[in-house]
């Protein structure tokens, strides 16, 4: 089918935002093409932070892009249409609202008639397995029926297109497997009006269950960095060989980079890791099991992190040169080795030594505590320089990152409650 034809079609379509000094835009999406046929479900993968929550509320029309178009049917979308429903991660439903009443509400909006709203609301309630609690409060449920009732709220409205901004990441794994595979029997079994179904996740299991196509995003900004057809049959079996493949192409993928990750400069996106998170990934690479090289989702499962959280962790010890990572697998460096050998004291000496020489920003904070007299400065001074090129929450998230690496390498000391950083030890 062409593109011409397709229910969502996005034209080189990104997002930037104004940075706080007005100097410079912060892009978070850039040229994204991309086109939603019907009969698919589509499944958005990448990295936190890479614009795919902000992607799906540009198709919906809740945000407009800042160029490029989105088109439904043929026609820009400028503002929410009534072919496209999402459902979101939080719930949102009303409190003090019935899942009956919730379910109703979209209905009301377009002016349906009470009669005709009621039947069409019972009638998804059913179907999305509420029967019985249609006068129950949302506090009376549980996070699996609350989210019900979110699907439910989309799928009256019969929408050709249904958006899911990672609609169960929120539940626990024995919930969102039933959920999800409920909606999966209700899409093959064509009970629900949806033509096509766009997915955001942080799961690979979960949108290779289900999705016919996955598009992964590279970050900073979001582009398509690839897309992967999915042609296993339905149901499909996460131990399967074919599966397991898919599995560990998608790590490849998510882990390329063109070289060797290195900090650019004292704005550099540091990856969200804590210390005691990178040392438990070394040790686990180290374990006899591994034996110093690992597979990436067979180190995923060892450490029951779903990819999302397993890849900033992986970033960082590329970062810090104690890990490389090539062909889906990761392995320690010597450096990274030599590490984990050393007692606790020398651990830090090496941390702090690789942290001075790969992270810039690191090296200009203990510079400019050096410098002065009383060997302390505010932090306010570091977050506006991290906030010429980052976002006021990218700059704090990044500067508390920093906090964690130089604290532990006793580069310097940091005081919470006065928000000043000072030199480690001083007086000595």
């Amino acid at each position: 089918m062409s593109d011409a034809e397709a229910l969502i079609e996005l034209r080189r379509v990104s997002k930037h935002f104004v940075s706080t000094d007005h100097h410079e835009d912060i892009v978070v999406l850039d040229d994204i093409n991309f086109s939603l046929r019907p009969g698919e479900i589509v499944a958005m993968l990448g990295r936190s932070g890479c614009g795919k929550s902000t992607l799906l509320r540009i198709i919906c029309g809740l945000t407009p892009a800042s160029t490029g178009q989105v088109l439904y049917r043929g026609q820009p979308v400028t503002r929410p249409v009534a072919g496209v429903s999402m459902v979101f991660q939080t719930f949102g439903l009303f409190p003090w609202l019935t899942v009956l009443e919730n379910v109703e509400l979209g209905l009301e909006a377009q002016g349906i008639l009470m009669a005709e709203r009621r039947k069409r609301a019972l009638a998804v309630i059913d179907l999305i397995g509420l029967d019985g609690f249609e006068s129950a409060y949302p506090k009376e449920l549980s996070g699996g029926m609350r989210q019900r009732v979110g699907f439910a709220r989309a799928l009256v409205v019969n929408p050709d297109v249904l958006l899911m901004d990672e609609a169960f990441s929120a539940l626990d794994v024995p919930t969102s497997e039933t959920l999800r595979g409920d909606l999966l029997d209700l899409w093959l079994e064509r009970q629900i009006p949806t033509r096509a179904i766009l997915m955001v996740s942080h799961s690979i299991e979960e949108v290779l269950m289900i999705a016919d196509r996955i598009v992964i995003l590279d970050n900073n900004p979001g582009r398509v960095k690839a897309e992967l057809p999915i042609t296993l049959k339905h149901p499909r079996d996460h131990t399967a060989p074919g599966f397991r493949r898919l599995v560990e192409r998608i790590y490849e993928i998510m882990t390329a980079t063109a070289g060797e990750p290195q900090a650019s400069g004292i704005s550099h996106r540091l990856p969200s890791a804590h210390v005691a998170q990178l040392l438990g990934v070394l040790d686990e690479i180290n374990h006899p099991t591994h034996q110093g090289r690992a597979d990436l989702p067979a180190l995923a499962d060892a450490l029951e992190l779903a990819v999302n959280d397993l890849l900033p962790l992986i970033e960082a010890l590329q970062l810090l040169d104690f890990a490389q990572v090539a062909g889906g697998d990761i392995r320690l460096s010597l450096h990274g080795q030599a590490f984990l050998d050393a007692d606790i004291q020398r651990r830090k000496m090496i941390f702090g030594e690789h942290l001075l020489r790969r992270v810039p920003l690191a090296g200009h904070i203990c510079r400019v505590i050096d410098e002065r007299p009383n060997q302390r400065a505010p932090e306010n001074r570091f977050l506006g320089e991290l906030e010429d090129q980052l976002s006021e929450d990218e700059a704090e998230r990044v500067l508390q990152v920093i906090i964690d690496w130089g604290r532990y390498a006793e580069l310097f000391a940091y005081d919470y409650d006065t928000g000043v950083f000072s030199a480690e030890n001083p007086g000595e």
